[in-house]
């Protein structure tokens, strides 16, 4: 018997975002211990003046590539991953991503060397590709419409749960001597991919989907089993149930669809928010602090347990912030709150960069990427700074990034559409993860002003270009691009978009859309003859 609540449902599908967590801290809070750094380059090891053993590890250049391998794998596993959804479904290519990172993870743990490091985070990305893909696609498409930001928010949730845990478990690891001090954290990482792959065996597939297939009867019985609450004469299902029909005889009517569809004039103008909604959340800059947040401490005159221990803060605080994103996005809008998180984004950025350029000054150290280095009252303000600007990131474009390119696609397009955008994150994270370190051992505070304009272009972005998608069905989504009293090609402006979280809700209650009854109710009497 297949789960029916919604809610839990969700909780076992983002455990594929767990999945990307894990692996962003494994290496964060591992790249400065010793254990990691002498293994892993043995050649650079060498006597300081005091007759001591200096372990510098990997140059900026190999530890970015060892980086960035995952982000890598993860671009690759997110353009598969459009193929097999709509091959085998989305459940099972979600069950086939968490194989495949368990087979990444074998390889990781068992490193001899930094090539088997980086073979192995590339067939771990794969599988973070395939499962970032697909997850927030799959709980769209089975989610009512006045529940899906939150219920695809889980998924950045998810990520935030396993950076903390993972950067706590690698912690305590980094107390254990010699090389059980990473290879552990590494091997621990396939528990969440088993709890997923054992977790989907209960979950039904996306009835959109099966509709797509022409399994008709079983697209009806999972509607019934999460929105019907086991009631197949549920108003709400039966509505849902008509439209999501009504859409697969329209798309029936067009040709089998590639990606090169996404790139035609109707729908350029949704692909290409989509794919920048992905771009600019690499772009912030978030996920150089949760990669290299120990370098950024580490300027900060942090070192030791303390470095360790105040890094691992801006996780609690990604966790915690996400929360209000997950409860109260559907009612906030996705635009308001993309504006708002990029405006407090660059305003720290800014802070951070203008900070390190008048209080700080070149530093001397073994870690080359550790370039700069800020003291006093001004090294507080930085370290201040970086949590607020993780705060101000995980109450907007952390769960909005992956609530909102599944919404602007139809379904024909829709998992070939959320895999092209996600295979955007990755190859800009790709770039981030490996050009970072070399950026600040040579620009060195200007990092922080190059991600300070890139917020602020992404705010001024998002007012023109991104339409307000909260509450509306996903049939409903497609009528914003393709309305005939809008913009051609683009629709209706987006700053004249508005959500409908009220109406999304008395809706699924009952079935009745107040809003457009109220509309059909005035077109009646201005129409009838009098008499």
């Amino acid at each position: 018997m297949a789960v029916g609540n919604i809610y839990v449902i969700a909780a076992i599908a983002v455990i594929g975002g767990g999945l990307f967590g894990f692996d962003i801290s494994s290496m964060s809070a591992i790249i400065t211990t010793e254990p990691y750094l002498c293994y892993f380059a043995k050649s650079s090891i060498h006597l300081n003046e005091k007759g001591e053993r200096v372990c510098p590890g990997p140059s900026s250049d190999v530890q970015g590539g060892i980086t960035a391998s995952m982000a890598g794998g993860s671009w690759l596993g997110a353009l598969v991953s459009g193929f097999l959804s709509d091959m085998i479904g989305r459940k099972q290519s979600i069950m086939v991503g968490s194989v495949i990172w368990c087979i990444g993870s074998i390889i990781i743990c068992a490193s001899q060397n930094v090539p088997m490091l980086i073979v192995g985070r590339i067939i771990n990305g794969f599988s973070v590709g395939i499962c970032s893909a697909q997850v927030p696609v799959y709980i769209s498409e089975i989610a009512p419409p006045s529940k899906r930001g939150r219920l695809v928010g889980l998924q950045q949730w998810a990520i935030t749960w396993g950076i903390m845990i993972m950067f706590y478990i690698s912690y305590g690891c980094s107390f254990i001597k010699g090389t059980a001090s990473f290879r552990l954290p590494w091997g621990l990482q396939m528990i969440p991919a088993v709890l997923l792959f054992l977790g989907m065996l209960m979950l039904p597939e996306s009835p959109r989907w099966l509709a797509r297939k022409d399994r008709w009867e079983d697209c009806h019985a999972v509607l019934t089993l999460v929105h019907g609450k086991g009631d197949p004469s549920s108003p709400f299902v039966h509505r849902e149930f008509e439209e999501i029909k009504e859409m697969c005889e329209f798309e029936r009517r067009n040709a089998d669809v590639s990606y090169l569809e996404l790139f035609k004039p109707n729908m350029i103008n949704r692909t290409h928010v989509g794919i920048f909604t992905q771009i600019w959340s690499q772009l912030t800059g978030m996920n150089v602090m949760m990669y290299y947040i120990t370098y950024v401490f580490a300027m900060a005159g942090l070192e030791g347990n303390t470095l360790l221990v105040s890094s691992s803060i801006q996780y609690v605080i990604n966790v915690l912030c996400t929360v209000p994103a997950i409860l109260w996005v559907d009612r906030w809008g996705r635009r308001s709150t993309l504006m708002l998180g990029a405006i407090g984004m660059l305003t720290f950025m800014f802070a951070n960069g203008g900070m390190m350029a008048v209080y700080g000054k070149p530093a001397t150290n073994d870690i080359k990427a550790v370039s700069w280095q800020i003291s006093g009252p001004a090294s507080k303000g930085v370290i201040a700074c970086t949590y607020l600007f993780v705060a101000s990131y995980a109450v907007s474009w952390g769960p909005v990034s992956w609530i909102y390119p599944p919404e602007l696609f139809p379904l024909r397009v829709r998992g070939k559409a959320n895999a092209l955008a996600t295979s955007f994150n990755w190859a800009f994270n790709f770039a981030l993860g490996y050009f970072v370190p070399p950026a600040f051992e040579n620009i060195q505070w200007k990092v922080y002003i190059l991600f300070g304009v890139f917020c602020t272009a992404m705010c001024i972005h998002t007012f023109f270009m991104f339409p307000e998608t909260s509450g509306k069905t996903l049939e409903e989504v497609e009528n914003i691009f393709t309305d005939p009293t809008g913009i051609p090609y683009i629709g209706i402006p987006a700053w004249k978009t508005q959500g409908s979280f009220s109406r999304a809700a008395v809706l699924e209650q009952t079935g009745v859309d107040e809003e457009k009854a109220a509309t059909t109710a005035v077109h009646h009497e201005t129409t009838e003859p009098k008499v």
